[in-house]
């Protein structure tokens, strides 16, 4: 697992390989108001947005001090999200599908509802949730990889502030601006599967995010509990039989229908007056004393597990993976420091911490990460002149529906190698070739990370 903190004085990567043994892998100063970093698993490839420059992407390959290329949007990136096949760009109005190994843009999702938060999710296997609703939590499932549009759940009454998706993309889980309720959805379908009770005090959802496995669901909040929920393996194979199912009548003829219905009338005329009298009884039990709110939220299901902070009212990022083979829970809070807790998959209860890692510490023997004479360039015209960037020789200009994204090759840096003189290469804009190589060497380094499997890494912002 790898962590990314972001603080005002500098961005650090650090590598978590036990519990009591945390890693700083990568330290960059933080002079250009670096507001969102995502790290690609644990690749080379780093994505950073400044508050300099708030609508360009910029792509480095963080161990080999190499720039990529930089994307620049009609507005400011609210969000960054990516996998092994697409790189997804959320802005307030619009929302951006690349592919990540060469960086064209393949769909564009325009006049979307007011996205302000950014909200949005992408699964491994591509599939991509957000908002379409701002008075309520509506969202749509879209399968980036296939650019169809999917499912559309209503899954809340008030706006959605946090989506995830299970590691085999078969489940969405959500919470509302409330956070008391937290539901888990089938992206097949878009049935809900399960349902949790966070608490009854409206609180602010901080991080929601899936076990490894997929087992568990841990969310975090403004308050001083995490909770932690146990997914049922039964109501989730339950829906997803009903999901095929449901395909599968698709594709019947209609005419099946009928026997079917038939045989269901007359198996109620064959139940006995008792049978009849205790389903009207029961009706009105559930009509009378007990209205859908409160059947609601005897169905909903407790957490298994919990973490009491020390300190309300700072946000923790949690993460719940193997280290070391054992299933830890990892929570990541903006003071600095990183805790790590046990946890027991069998009877859950209160997780106690094992490790507390301090990552507030001086940049020191670190790779440090430049940046190349043409993004500084950029930088000073940017100053200059806060306009759009216009199309220069090296960029290029990819239209999709009312907005274009620019693309913009920096320049190489000279490789005066005997290699690279007997090779005859030249000093010229990176090709899309070059480029292309870049990408897919920053996205395949280290070669073990095609297990898909293995946990995203978790972006937190510190405070000083």
């Amino acid at each position: 697992s790898s962590l990314s903190v972001l603080s005002p004085t500098g961005l650090r990567l650090y590598s978590i390989s036990g519990q009591d043994k945390v890693e700083e892998i990568f330290a960059k100063d933080n002079t250009e108001q670096i507001r969102i970093v995502e790290r690609l698993f644990n690749s080379s490839l780093v994505v950073l947005v400044t508050a300099q420059k708030p609508n360009c992407l910029k792509m480095l390959h963080f161990k080999k001090k190499q720039d990529i290329c930089n994307c620049f949007y009609p507005s400011d990136i609210l969000c960054v999200r990516m996998n092994r096949q697409r790189l997804i760009v959320c802005l307030a109005e619009s929302i951006h599908i690349h592919d990540i190994r060469d960086m064209k843009i393949l769909h564009s999702i325009d006049n979307i509802a007011p996205n302000e938060l950014g909200l949005c999710a992408l699964s491994l296997n591509s599939h991509l949730a957000f908002p379409v609703c701002q008075s309520s939590g509506e969202l749509r499932i879209f399968n980036a990889s296939k650019l169809r549009t999917g499912t559309t759940i209503k899954a809340h009454d008030t706006p959605l502030s946090a989506l995830t998706f299970s590691p085999s993309g078969t489940l969405l889980a959500t919470a509302s601006e409330r956070g008391t309720v937290i539901r888990v959805f089938c992206v097949k379908n878009g049935q809900r599967v399960q349902e949790f009770r966070r608490g009854v005090s409206c609180v602010r959802i901080a991080s929601l995010v899936f076990s490894a496995s997929g087992d568990f669901l841990c969310a975090s909040s403004n308050t001083e509990t995490v909770h932690i929920f146990k997914i049922d393996a039964q109501a989730v194979e339950s829906v997803e039989l009903k999901a095929i199912a449901e395909v599968a009548a698709k594709s019947d003829e209609v005419k099946k229908e009928v026997p079917v219905a038939a045989a269901a009338e007359e198996s109620n005329s064959t139940t006995g007056p008792a049978s009849s009298w205790g389903g009207m009884f029961s009706k009105a039990v559930s009509s009378l004393l007990l209205p859908s709110q409160v059947t609601d939220v005897l169905a909903q299901d407790r957490s298994f597990a919990t973490v009491q902070l020390a300190q309300a009212g700072l946000k923790h990022i949690c993460a719940l993976t193997r280290v070391q083979k054992e299933l830890r829970l990892l929570i990541a809070c903006e003071d600095g420091f990183l805790y790590v807790h046990e946890f027991n998959a069998e009877r859950g209860g209160c997780c106690k911490v094992l490790a507390v890692h301090d990552l507030r510490g001086a940049l020191e023997d670190v790779i440090e990460l430049q940046l190349s004479e043409s993004v500084l360039r950029s930088q000073i015209k940017s100053q200059a002149a806060p306009t759009i960037p216009t199309q220069q020789p090296s960029l290029t200009m990819l239209k999709s529906c009312a907005a274009s994204v620019f693309i913009e090759n920096p320049d190489p840096i000279t490789d005066n190698s005997y290699a690279s003189i007997l090779r005859g290469e030249q000093g010229d804009a990176m090709s899309d070739s070059d480029k292309f190589r870049k990408l897919c060497d920053a996205i395949d380094t280290p070669t073990k990370l095609y297990d898909e499997r293995q946990f995203p890494p978790v972006a937190i912002a510190a405070k000083d």
